[in-house]
């Protein structure tokens, strides 16, 4: 628990180091790019700071494209998911699910650019939001497409064992997982 603890700080320490240089960055464009939405984050940051904001707020923005296909829109989505993940303290969020939806998202984006710091940011949202099966479901499924499927079965049977809800979803999971689908859970199943 101490590593996993001191992992988690590292990891908080790099993310604030790394956002700072990324705002002193996008301080010299702001003028230029209408993207940047800073007005809208620290609204968020001033009134309410929850999850809920943060989480619509994200969305939103993810809908101006696709992250997959465009790499600017990645990076800023990074940068805001970072910011929310910053902002909220997991003590305080943990048994909140749109918290646990910005951990999952975080680290399904981080995937995107880097698997390990991916794993990393997964590993966070199961220790910080364990009651979530969704939560687990997506660390399996990044396993699974990592191919590491005996990570992914231990992953959803640990889930299982911390009473995750709602336990439908991880049956559903293991039992795609041992028909040898590629996905845990169909569209209509998430």
């Amino acid at each position: 628990i101490t590593s996993i603890m001191n992992r988690v700080r590292n990891l908080k320490n790099k993310y604030r180091n790394e956002e700072n240089i990324t705002d002193e960055f996008n301080y010299t464009k702001i003028s230029a790019d209408t993207t940047d939405n800073s007005g809208t984050v620290n609204q968020i940051m001033m009134t309410t700071n929850d999850p809920e904001d943060w989480l619509c707020f994200l969305l939103k923005l993810e809908k101006k494209g696709v992250p997959q296909m465009d790499v600017g829109l990645l990076n800023r989505l990074i940068g805001r998911y970072s910011q929310a993940v910053t902002a909220l303290p997991a003590e305080k969020y943990s048994q909140d699910e749109s918290y646990a939806r910005i951990l999952v998202r975080f680290a399904e984006l981080k995937a995107l650019q880097d698997p390990e710091e991916a794993r990393d940011q997964f590993h966070l949202a199961r220790l910080n939001c364990k009651k979530f099966a969704f939560v687990h479901v997506a660390f399996a499924q990044f396993e699974l497409s990592q191919e590491n499927e005996k990570k992914c079965k231990q992953i959803l049977q640990k889930a299982v064992e911390c009473s995750a809800v709602p336990l439908e979803l991880l049956e559903t999971a293991l039992q795609n997982l041992h028909l040898k689908k590629k996905q845990l859970l169909s569209d209509e199943e998430k």
